[in-house]
């Protein structure tokens, strides 16, 4: 082995250590038959750096995606804002809105006319979700796919309020439900 190759070989072994269990799993929510409104995480332990939701979801609404909407800490005052990057099939668009009630994330699940049996992804990260001495931060990678009538969308969000948090509430936007089948699990990161 040349002298580099060793080098890099030791590197990059020390670092691979470091990276094992970095995400651990804190809660999941399964949604049974009948659906269910809400998504709420609570009790969420402070041990980690970050928090990081991922999903797989269907809205009970007639659309082809649903929204999410999420709250932190039961708060629902004006403290959220969002911005959106959306691109459906070749067109694209973006919004935002300030000092609304909730951050709001398109195409975080698939809605009734996107197809039967049609889910949407969606990742959510919240950083420095205990740092008391800033607002927290939130990103929001999602997706679905019904046959080109599909989209992806790349959001943020912010919730101006410095307490930690310790408790999530996803909703799908207009009032609907999530659907049966649709998971939703929570990781902290290290």
């Amino acid at each position: 082995m040349t002298p580099m190759l060793g080098i890099m070989a030791s590197q990059i072994s020390g670092h691979l250590y470091t990276l094992t269990g970095n995400y651990d799993s804190i809660q999941t929510v399964s949604v049974g038959s009948g659906g269910q409104s809400t998504i709420t995480f609570s009790s969420i332990p402070t041990t980690y750096k970050h928090l990081q939701i991922r999903s797989i979801a269907r809205g009970a609404n007639a659309d082809t995606q649903t929204t999410l909407t999420i709250r932190l800490n039961s708060d629902s005052g004006s403290n959220y804002s969002y911005h959106r990057l959306i691109g459906i099939g070749s067109s694209a668009s973006a919004s935002g809105g300030s000092s609304v009630t909730y951050s709001y994330f398109y195409f975080g699940s698939s809605g009734t006319t996107a197809g039967t049996n049609v889910f949407g992804v969606s990742i959510i990260d919240l950083l420095d979700y205990t740092n008391t001495s800033k607002n927290k931060t939130l990103r929001f990678l999602g997706g679905t796919d019904a046959n080109g009538a599909g989209g992806v969308s790349l959001c943020s969000g912010a919730w101006y309020n410095t307490a930690a948090v310790s408790t999530i509430t996803l909703t799908a936007d207009g009032g609907g439900n999530f659907d049966q089948y649709s998971h939703f699990a929570l990781y902290g990161i290290k």
